[in-house]
């Protein structure tokens, strides 16, 4: 068996690991929102079967994808999901490629692509107006470079100036006028200072986070009443608010339908996975996600590493949740066209705000993990939360002292539907080394080490999702 899981592996695999149910490999989950269902059979064109057996398999994919690039690292293409819904796994080296998952050998890595990318980010004072945005392109393995119509010449110069290789762009000719949907309402409606209004992206702790044009560092919102903590805008859409004593954050997105969806976490979802958005002025809408660390230039500036979808939105609609099934996904930035004839719609990453600021995401169970499970009776247990990506160290961001040979072991719970990692580290006499881990795509995991006496600390990593997490340990 090379490096990629056959299909039966792949699926046991994924059972074992607690990220898919033996239920859930066979059929299509049977407890979807009902709105979420609907919404997806009226923009997509699909039936309720159709839409059920999507999502279901979009959440199959997103689950294959995580384990993949983890295992491949630098050898990982990307993943994108096609319009037949079948998922693409890129790799680069032609001995990646395994039955049961369907590959395609590229050129040039998931990371190689993004340093393109940021090259040109990095080099964004010299785009010009008639270039609106440039996105890494999985499928085709480039960087599109978008320009309006005759312009292109201009987009070729600015490529260029940024010193990436011209093999690895390739340009879209588009008529694309992306704005800041800054005086709408989306998701609950917030007012800031006595003028514009914006929406409530998602719930965390201590406030909400929205987009960052909304509003600047210091600014006073009301209905919910608080404050903008951060704002990034140009470079960024991203800010928080923190709420006034009474407001309660909670894990729910309106679906103006009379109801609400619940949000679980905040897993990113591949390319082509099926998404919606709830805003005010059109209510909620789904579509599917276009590109990832997709660059668009606005009149105020240039905004980087966002989410393109094909989501319709308008005027009224900034700073509103984005979600794939009960995912949070980002938060609403700005676009073009409309929800008559169409459009494109860019979302500012969630779990990017929630690591910037150092911020939770509220679910609807309030993201507490169960108690430690696997570890009879711990001798210590420690308590935590972190953003997507964050890390720390137990105990206490510290380490701790064995007298003795025996047994490290170690039991992470971490919050439901994210990718909680732990790995024990012991002192070699110069640096930590890891000796033990667990890092499945679960949300929880269990190390043991038999090990001799000296100092061990146990790194526990946010790899995907956010949230409370809790680890039990026994050592000698």
């Amino acid at each position: 068996m090379s490096a990629l899981l056959r299909p039966l592996a792949l699926a046991a695999a994924l059972v074992a690991a607690g990220t898919l149910s033996p239920a859930a490999a066979q059929a299509a989950p049977a407890d979807q929102n009902a709105e979420i269902l609907s919404t997806i059979q009226r923009d997509l064109g699909l039936d309720a079967d159709q839409a059920r057996v999507r999502l279901a398999a979009d959440e199959r994919s997103a689950v294959t994808a995580r384990t993949l690039r983890k295992r491949l690292d630098t050898r990982f293409g990307g993943a994108w999901i096609d319009s037949s819904g079948t998922l693409t796994i890129g790799v680069t080296q032609p001995s990646e490629v395994d039955e049961g998952v369907r590959t395609k050998v590229v050129q040039r890595s998931e990371s190689d692509l993004d340093a393109v990318k940021s090259a040109l980010d990095a080099n964004v004072a010299k785009a010009p107006r008639s270039t609106p945005g440039w996105y890494v392109d999985l499928p085709t393995n480039t960087v599109v470079v978008k320009s309006q119509p005759g312009k292109v010449a201009a987009a070729r110069e600015f490529v260029a100036s940024s010193g990436v290789a011209a093999s690895a762009v390739r340009y879209l000719v588009t008529t694309e006028e992306p704005r800041p949907l800054i005086d709408v309402i989306g998701g609950n409606a917030y007012n800031i200072g006595s003028g514009s209004r914006c929406s409530v992206g998602f719930s965390v702790n201590g406030g909400f986070v929205t987009a960052g044009h909304c509003g600047s560092t210091g600014a006073s919102t009301s209905n919910p009443s608080g404050t903008f903590r951060g704002s990034s805008f140009p470079g960024n859409d991203y800010a928080w608010v923190q709420v006034a004593a009474g407001n309660t954050p909670r894990g729910l997105v309106n679906n103006y339908s009379g109801g609400t969806v619940s949000v679980a976490g905040s897993q990113d979802a591949p390319v082509g996975s099926t998404v919606c958005r709830s805003g005010s002025t059109t209510g909620w809408h789904c579509g599917t996600i276009q590109a990832r660390n997709s660059s668009v230039t606005y009149p105020q500036g240039t905004v980087s590493g966002l989410i393109q979808t094909t989501v319709c939105a308008e005027p009224g609609d900034s700073g509103g949740s984005l979600l794939a099934g009960t995912q949070a996904q980002g938060v609403t930035s700005g676009g073009s066209g409309n929800c008559s004839s169409g459009g494109t719609t860019y979302f500012q990453p969630v779990n990017e705000i929630l690591q910037a600021y150092g911020l939770t995401l509220i679910t609807s169970g309030g993201g507490n993990p169960d108690p430690p499970t696997g570890c009879e009776d711990p001798e210590a247990t420690y308590n935590g939360s972190l953003a997507s990506g964050g890390q720390t160290y137990e105990p206490g961001n510290s380490y701790y002292q064995s007298t003795a040979s025996g047994a490290h072991v170690g039991c992470l719970v971490g919050p439901t539907s994210a990718d909680f990692d732990l790995y024990l580290q012991k002192w070699n006499g110069s640096s930590w080394a890891v000796v033990a881990k667990g890092d499945s795509p679960a949300a929880s995991e269990t190390v043991t080490y038999n090990g001799t006496a000296g100092y061990y600390r146990f790194r526990v990593h946010a790899y995907s999702g956010s949230g409370n997490y809790s680890l039990g340990v026994k050592n000698p």
